[in-house]
């Protein structure tokens, strides 16, 4: 079975976004093109992870002498984007994967989203050739993002990542809108 892409080249929009309310959120990849929307759903911390890798690898190609790409330091006015997620949001998977690289050919850092697998669904087959490769994924998300996008993209992604809950001064730990129970400095749980 050929599996899916959701490929985006030239992106209209690229954000993380999330759904609900703070402690209680959904996090969501989010693509357009066109008319073209594709979300998929993804954990805070990869979102987080993949802003700050994004960043980096912008920063690498940056130093680069004469910055053949002109890679932005920072985010150009015309490209920070602060709208909500377009709607309905209906994830086409929840990432179990992402991978990240740089296309110097076209000057865009490329992202991948691959679903998470359940390790339930495949049963143990005593049958399969262990020397065959991996089973492709059935679907999965592309995006190819020009630098100002890419550096536009993390700074949001960053921003919405830390617009959660706020931190307990005494613990560190988030704290929820319906109340927090803290072990304060020195208390051990």
């Amino acid at each position: 079975m050929p599996t899916i892409v959701h490929g985006f080249d030239w992106p209209d929009r690229v954000v993380v976004g999330t759904v609900g309310r703070p402690g209680a959120r959904t996090f969501y990849l989010q693509a357009r093109d066109g008319r073209r929307v594709v979300s998929v759903a993804l954990e805070k911390e990869q979102s987080a992870v993949l802003a700050r890798k994004i960043d980096e690898i912008l920063d690498e190609v940056r130093r680069v002498d004469g910055n053949p790409a002109s890679v932005p330091e920072t985010i150009p006015d015309e490209l920070v984007d602060h709208a909500p997620l377009d709607q309905p949001v209906e994830p086409e998977f929840r990432v179990g994967a992402l991978s990240l690289g740089w296309d110097p050919s076209t000057a865009q850092v490329v992202v991948e989203a691959y679903p998470l697998v359940d390790p339930g669904e495949d049963d143990l087959d005593l049958d399969v050739d262990l020397d065959a490769d991996a089973a492709e994924p059935v679907e999965m998300m592309s995006l190819r993002l020009p630098v100002g996008t890419a550096r536009a993209f993390a700074a949001r992604t960053l921003e919405v990542v830390g617009a959660g809950r706020a931190l307990c001064p005494l613990c560190g730990a988030p704290m929820d809108p319906d109340g927090h129970v803290c072990a304060g400095p020195g208390d051990s749980w």
